[in-house]
């Protein structure tokens, strides 16, 4: 996704003066036709690729912090030092260049080689994971990158390999990205770096003492080492009338592209929920001009999650895109094309898509006999009640050093980031999981970036404008900042993060 470097870009092989670059700071440039960035950290210079490698977000607009350098629109973090993908959601490294320090001038000199995966690292005997998501998938991707080369195992309910979720609801829903963009990785990978994918399988049982897992078609496995990487499912809804081939929830790929194949002679639709899914689908559904409705109880879209002020502006941008708004209601029965709401009204619908919000997966551990309360219940290295066995993503519910709280998440980034201090654990590395929760949504051309935890608060700054979609929104709560929103502010978003992750606050002791 890179772009044709621009020639008005200074040419690091010729130098660049040391005074133009100051601590911390970062210049695009080029050199042999490449794009890249020139990087400074106190006396240190480096060079990297110009761009994340996640959807291509321009790094020099990032934040360096200490010898890594972070994406402006999704927040993965990279080494300066050898390019290498240190935090989702970027997976692959970027690319690095020697630099060479003459007199008053850096030069950029040739690329060097990329980060090789570790070789030999002692494990378990074998490490199944349970789940095909993206705590799952990131697992998998860092017990290899780690150097782990027994055997390993994903066993996923899902039809499909694992996939960019965010997307389904967003650029290939609305029709403007491949449908060759949403694998994570080809098929290739998974035999090249001998990772037993198991498709349309789910787990029955889990038994902790014999250390092995069932499957529903009676094969077991055993294992070393367990990943449980279950995720969460759509809160479904029984509606009077409905038959099923007229309503749709979105969470698989299946799903967007039974959505997908329906639109193509809709003209109308109900989308029931105005979660981050609902609104996701209705402005995806808008760009392929088909009309929308919105049903949801509440008084404004995401009010709960964050404010009335971000609802409101929400709900502008979405009317001022065509959609029409039912709050305060939810449907009651369905004849035919009509959706009938609480009110009486009636709705013209070609089908409808369920977005009421999601519940953690817990079936599987709680027939295992592990600790649950609300999610499965882990320590700072993720892992369960019982040793060997770990839990990432929107199952998990971990301590959070930045609240002082167990908190769970739906965030993808989150989920990714889980998995890949899970996979480390498992091999032994005790490094505790604290990063500061990133998600983000998009809504035709805005992007909404979210930091930090807020589940109540007591007062909203905001600082510039909503309308103007140019603001920072701080969720307080006793003096403290909890969460940030941004919009068209990356760079605030980034700092804000790293501000939150030197916040560390003792942990609360709940009562059961």
């Amino acid at each position: 996704m890179a772009e044709t470097p621009q020639t008005n870009k200074p040419d690091f092989r010729n130098g660049f003066p040391i005074r133009d670059l100051g601590d911390g700071g970062m210049i695009s440039g080029q050199a042999n036709g490449e794009e890249l960035v020139l990087a400074r950290h106190g006396d240190e210079f480096f060079a990297i690729g110009a761009h994340c490698t996640h959807y291509g977000g321009p790094l020099a607009e990032g934040l360096i912090v200490g010898d890594t350098v972070r994406c402006p629109w999704h927040h993965a973090c990279f080494s300066l030092r050898n390019g290498e993908a240190l935090r989702a959601p970027a997976l692959d490294p970027t690319p690095c260049w020697r630099v060479e320090r003459l007199g008053d001038k850096i030069f950029v000199r040739e690329k060097v080689s990329p980060p090789t995966p570790k070789r030999g690292t002692e494990g378990p005997s074998s490490v199944v994971i349970v789940g095909g998501g993206a705590a799952g998938l990131a697992a998998a991707d860092m017990l290899r990158r780690e150097g782990y080369d027994g055997p390993l195992t994903i066993v996923s309910a899902d039809a499909s390999p694992p996939v960019d979720r965010p997307n389904l609801s967003k650029d290939y829903l609305a029709g403007t990205a491949q449908e060759d963009w949403i694998p994570l990785r080809p098929s290739d990978y998974y035999r090249d770096r001998k990772i037993h994918l198991l498709l349309n399988s789910r787990v029955s049982s889990l038994d902790t003492k014999s250390r092995r897992i069932v499957l529903e078609n009676g094969k077991a496995l055993e294992f070393g080492a367990l990943l449980l990487a279950t995720g969460a499912d759509p809160v479904r809804l029984p509606i009077e009338g409905a038959t099923d081939s007229q309503f749709h929830y979105l969470r698989t790929f299946a799903d967007s592209n039974a959505i997908i194949a329906k639109a193509t002679s809709a003209k109308h639709v109900v989308v029931v929920g105005a979660s981050f899914i609902g609104l996701e689908v209705a402005a995806s559904l808008r760009a392929r001009g088909i009309l929308v409705d919105v049903v949801a109880p509440g008084s404004q879209p995401l009010e709960r999650v964050m404010g009335a002020e971000v609802g409101l502006f929400i709900r502008k941008l979405h009317d001022a895109h065509g959609v029409t708004f039912h709050l305060g209601e939810t449907v009651s029965r369905v004849n035919g094309r009509a959706v009938t709401l609480t009110s009486g009204t009636d709705v013209d619908a070609d089908f409808m898509v369920l977005g009421v919000g999601v519940r953690p997966s817990l079936a599987l551990a709680q027939q295992a006999g592990l600790t649950i309360d609300r999610g499965i219940l882990v320590n700072e290295y993720l892992e369960t009640s019982v040793a060997g066995i770990f839990a990432a993503g929107d199952a998990a519910r971990w301590p959070d050093p930045h609240t002082g709280e167990r908190i769970r998440v739906e965030h993808w980034v989150v989920a990714e980031r889980q998995g890949q201090v899970a996979a480390k654990n498992i091999l032994g590395r005790r490094e505790k999981f604290d990063a500061v929760p990133f998600f983000w949504s998009q809504h035709y051309d805005v992007r909404i970036n979210y930091v930090g935890h807020a589940e109540t608060w007591e007062a909203i700054e905001i600082d510039g404008s909503l309308d103007a979609r140019d603001c920072a929104l701080a969720y307080k709560k006793g003096g403290r900042t909890l969460a940030t929103v941004t919009i068209s502010r990356d760079l605030q978003s980034l700092q804000a993060e790293a501000a939150m992750e030197t916040e560390v606050r003792p942990q609360r002791r709940e009562v059961a």
